[in-house]
């Protein structure tokens, strides 16, 4: 395991600024007005070669725990436990606040090691701040820029001789990044307060996720690594539950922080590979979820229904089965996409829920043997023969798996110009029910013959 280092500060500044800067990307939400950040985000960092993990924290505010900010500060506080190094981060431009001393003294109280950082330090502006913080009590700070990449040396030297002992063996973590590449990764979205992170706390059993009663406190897409035990088999395997933001109507979505929240969980769907939209059964399927479903299908992901808060749903047998027709309906590029009853507040079918993502990443990822693709190929074609229109016949040759996660397929033939989109949707339903890939999304690409000499 990489030694942790957990950043924490009061909001705005430069947290996630910094967060981004160490781990090489743009993975956390960043901007102008303070408060981000609401939940801890997890990245892996190389400094100079020094191997960590960096966590994110929403920003430290003295207020009363029943709030939301006072809850984001409970989620700071636990998120110390386990830390090996703290990276105590103050404005260098703004200088020594109040708050900054409250963190400073509650730290001080901690048994964690805390380096000191001085963030905005580029020019001289940050000098009067950097001087002042000399007065917290944590040695020498280090002066760094997280914007502009200034004092990266500098913050190596300093975290040094807490994580050198801590690095973990070459091979050990070869073998680490190896595992990383077969957990489930399994994004949770929907509308905002359908109970995306309440759900992931149940699967957790652990409250890793702000929640409440707002909704849209969730605004980066969390991954949590989780190891899920089969209840059947006790079969232990490895989950990367990714919570997302609520996506509402783009025509509600006014705000600058909203949008790239919303921007953010459609990233998201693009690194996972089964997507659960989760409805809220108190309010059944709108069409703004509809629209969802059809995004995730249209990036090629394999797709999960799960009704949420079936513990307080009104006449469920009807609610179940007006939502199911609605799906068959509203989804016609998918028939029968797997629709379940879940309750994050009693536990109800959350096993059930892992399971099926299991199967349906197995029936996305499935290759089907030539020889068997083309006999299922040859008797669909004698069971309904390809139309021709305008008199002139369509000649279908044979079919090939060209990728699998989403899986897809090339059909080669001639005059596939003038192939119907509902003969296509044949071949596809056929693919989907004869050879085992249930409701995923299947692409069907067509090729026609190049030589000019080919008969027709």
């Amino acid at each position: 395991m990489k030694p942790q280092v957990i950043i924490i500060g009061r909001p705005n500044v430069g947290k996630s600024t910094l967060f981004n800067r160490l781990v090489g990307k743009k993975l956390a939400l960043v901007d102008d007005q303070p408060g981000v950040t609401r939940d801890r985000r997890f990245g892996d960092v190389s400094l100079l070669g020094l191997e960590f993990t960096i966590v994110d924290t929403a920003g430290w505010e003295d207020l009363d725990p029943d709030t939301l900010p006072g809850r984001m500060r409970m989620q700071t506080e636990a998120s110390l436990e386990g830390a090996d190094v703290a990276l105590f981060v103050i404005d260098a431009r703004a200088g020594l606040t109040p708050l900054d001393e409250e963190i400073g003294r509650w730290l001080r109280s901690a048994k964690v090691p805390v380096v000191l950082i001085a963030n905005k330090a580029e020019g001289k502006q940050g000098d009067h701040g950097l001087f002042e913080s000399f007065s917290l009590g944590f040695g020498e700070p280090v002066a760094l820029s997280a914007e502009h990449g200034e004092g990266m040396g500098d913050l190596f030297e300093a975290l040094l001789p807490h994580l050198d002992d801590k690095q973990p063996d070459p091979d050990e973590f070869a073998d680490e990044e190896d595992e990383l590449s077969g957990p489930l990764k399994l994004a949770i979205v929907g509308r905002p307060n359908a109970g995306k992170s309440t759900l992931i706390n149940a699967l957790l059993r652990e409250d890793r996720l702000l929640t409440g009663p707002e909704a849209g406190i969730t605004r980066d897409s969390i991954a949590v690594d989780w190891m899920w035990t089969d209840p059947k088999t006790g079969e232990e395997r490895p989950v990367r539950l990714i919570d997302t933001a609520g996506m509402r109507k783009k025509a509600r979505v006014v705000e600058k922080l909203e949008k790239m929240s919303v921007a953010d969980a459609l990233h998201a769907i693009d690194f996972a590979e089964v997507v659960v939209l989760l409805l809220d059964a108190t309010q059944g399927l709108e069409h703004q979820d509809l629209k969802i479903a059809s995004k995730v299908l249209e990036e090629g992901r394999a797709l999960i229904i799960a009704i949420n808060k079936w513990d307080v749903a009104e006449g469920p047998s009807g609610l179940f089965n007006g939502v199911r027709a609605a799906l068959d309906e509203g989804l016609a590029q998918v028939k029968g996409v797997p629709l379940l009853s879940v309750s994050a507040r009693t536990g109800k079918g959350l096993d059930e829920l892992i399971r099926v993502g299991f199967e349906i990443r197995e029936a996305w990822s499935k290759r089907v043997p030539t020889g068997l693709l083309n006999r299922w190929f040859d008797s669909a074609l004698e069971a309904n023969p390809p139309p021709a229109p305008g008199g002139k016949r369509i000649k279908l040759r044979y079919i090939t798996q060209a990728k699998t996660r989403p899986p897809g397929f090339v059909l080669f033939g001639t005059r596939l110009d003038d192939l119907p989109t509902s003969y296509q949707r044949y071949l596809i339903n056929g693919i989907r029910r004869e050879l085992g890939f249930d409701a995923v999304p299947i692409r069907l690409n067509l090729r026609s013959a190049k030589n000019p000499f080919a008969k027709d």
